[in-house]
């Protein structure tokens, strides 16, 4: 058995059994691919695929284990790596965040910026996309962590910690006539064409739950990931916007009214999301916290550690 075997196994698992993308993915050929599976079974003595014909289809019951202790073994090969890099050169390397459009938009280049300012010799990687693509890149150890507000606490491989709540903010241009209301109602805002997100994205669970709690339909006319974009079609009159507080500046956005809906919609929390069992390196304690003070490297070393509960509150 080898390194090599293990590497396109696991591949060949997360591209659906598509011994081609594997190959793709790993530099290699396709033959080269599905002799090393073929060797690793025959020295386990067992069938880890099962196939039909010269495809594979899906993991067979002992494939399934063998995939475990395989991600078991390459995980601690990573982890042996990072140790080495951690203590050999402690302040050069690479950091991988995979951050949803808003996160790495809004909250993530203040936070970019101080962490260059402290380790000029490492670089950042960002990867964006919806929350679940974000959980994915952190457990296939292509992130060092992920930050989303959505769905990264549904996945038990992940250690997700919360690190700041925000609301929605009701946005509308100047001369609309949601200025004039006092006291915003879930009644009100339903009676106007809304502009907001994508239904994987920034919270909008939340907003979909509030209005279908009061029996209310909203008139949705466009959804779309970026603030930015929401906030050109809100100055072009198309609707109302809910959007994340974090997106609006009253410095920028000169153009747009904005009031705090969060006793309509709730709080929403963002997440920092971990691997369990991965090797962190000392910066990435130090961005934790720099995104947000409670994240102390104290605490985040407990939790991935397993000395704490990681299910505390901000």
């Amino acid at each position: 058995m080898n390194l090599h075997q293990f590497r396109f196994l696991q591949e060949a698992v997360r591209r659906n059994f598509n011994l081609s993308e594997t190959a793709r993915a790993l530099f290699t050929s396709q033959p080269g691919v599905s002799k090393a599976i073929i060797e690793l079974e025959d020295e386990l003595g067992v069938e880890i695929f099962s196939r039909h014909g010269k495809r594979i289809r899906k993991l067979t019951a002992p494939g399934e284990e063998v995939l475990r202790s395989v991600e078991v073994i390459l995980r601690e090969v990573n982890n042996l790596k990072r140790i080495g890099q951690n203590y050999a050169a402690q302040d050069s390397g690479q950091l991988t965040i995979a951050a949803t459009h808003t996160q790495a938009r809004y909250r993530l280049p203040q936070v970019i910026a101080e962490f260059r300012r402290r380790f000029p010799r490492v670089q950042v990687h960002l990867i964006q996309g919806n929350p679940d693509q974000v959980a994915h890149a952190v457990l296939e150890e292509r992130a060092d962590l992920g930050l989303a507000t959505e769905s990264l606490a549904d996945h038990p491989e992940l250690i997700t910690l919360p690190c700041y709540e925000w609301q929605h903010l009701v946005v509308t241009p100047l001369n609309h006539p949601l200025n004039d209301v006092a006291e915003l109602s879930l009644a009100e805002l339903a009676r106007h064409p809304l502009v907001t997100y994508d239904p994987a994205f920034t919270g909008r669970r939340r907003i979909d739950q509030a209005f279908a709690q009061q029996g209310l339909q909203p008139q949705i006319v466009m959804e779309a990931i970026d603030s930015d974009v929401l906030k050109t079609y809100v100055e072009l009159e198309l609707g109302v916007g809910l959007i994340a507080e974090m997106a609006i500046s009253p410095e920028r956005d000169t153009l747009l009214r904005s009031r705090p809906v969060g006793h309509l919609f709730g709080q929403n929390l963002t997440r920092v999301a971990f691997k369990r069992g991965v090797y962190q390196r000392g910066f990435v304690y130090v961005l934790t916290e720099l995104l947000s003070q409670r994240l102390s490297r104290k605490l985040v070393e407990q939790v991935l550690r397993g000395q704490s509960d990681e299910n505390f509150s901000i």
